[in-house]
């Protein structure tokens, strides 16, 4: 996210504060008479300034303001996060030719505290409501629990690169269950079988756990 103004940045506390204390947004008119502007073209125009800088999604309607960053989250206390791509085979998962840009974000925003980002791709885990291009939030683990979502890296030994996948995540013994979050039957479980990964088999799907789920970000489509 980029760093807001002093003017977007009392707004955007303005609609946490309203938020908490009535349970809706408020409406532009409400934010001309907070902060005195004689329109409310001025105050949809501080808006859509801080939409397109990630911290809100705008509606059609008087009350159409969907914060992106916890309403309580202090907008003062950011830091930056790498946005990962795919990963290049044999590459630290943090080396810099894997990251794309670094997003300025509140670190309460991610629980537990995200080390990375990576960016959606696909519908996979569109029911647990993780849609494609959202920006997810990894803690950064080499282990799981049955259940948790993780960001598997899958290395592919036909084309070279480890690219990362966003799954639920199931063992049992030595085998591995990577399950979707779509109902659509194109999207089937990946299974792994660990036995035939240490094998070293050419057609072995190598693989790891990156880090657990923690959160996302949506910015403005």
């Amino acid at each position: 996210m980029k760093n807001l103004t002093d003017r977007q940045t009392e707004i955007l506390e303005f609609i946490q504060r309203t938020l908490r204390d009535s349970g809706v947004p408020p409406t532009r008119v409400d934010i001309c008479a907070e902060f005195g502007f004689s329109s409310p073209n001025a105050a949809e125009g501080h808006l859509k300034a801080i939409a397109a800088k990630g911290y809100i999604e705008l509606m059609r309607h008087s009350r159409g303001i969907r914060l992106l960053v916890e309403q309580d989250a202090p907008l003062t206390n950011q830091y930056e996060l790498p946005l990962i791509g795919n990963i290049a085979a044999g590459q630290p998962i943090m080396a810099e030719e894997n990251i794309e840009e670094t997003v300025r974000i509140d670190p309460e925003l991610f629980h537990p505290r995200a080390d990375f980002l990576h960016r959606v791709s696909g519908h996979s885990m569109k029911e647990v409501g993780i849609l494609d291009g959202d920006l997810v939030g990894i803690h950064y683990q080499p282990d799981a629990d049955n259940g948790q979502i993780i960001a598997a890296a899958i290395y592919d030994r036909r084309s070279g690169r480890e690219g990362i996948t966003l799954k639920r995540y199931f063992r049992r013994g030595n085998k591995i269950r990577l399950e979707s979050e779509n109902s659509d039957p194109e999207y089937t479980t990946i299974e792994i079988d660990l036995v035939q990964q240490d094998e070293d088999s050419q057609e072995a799907a190598q693989f790891r756990i990156a880090g657990l789920y923690a959160g996302l970000i949506r910015r403005p489509r």
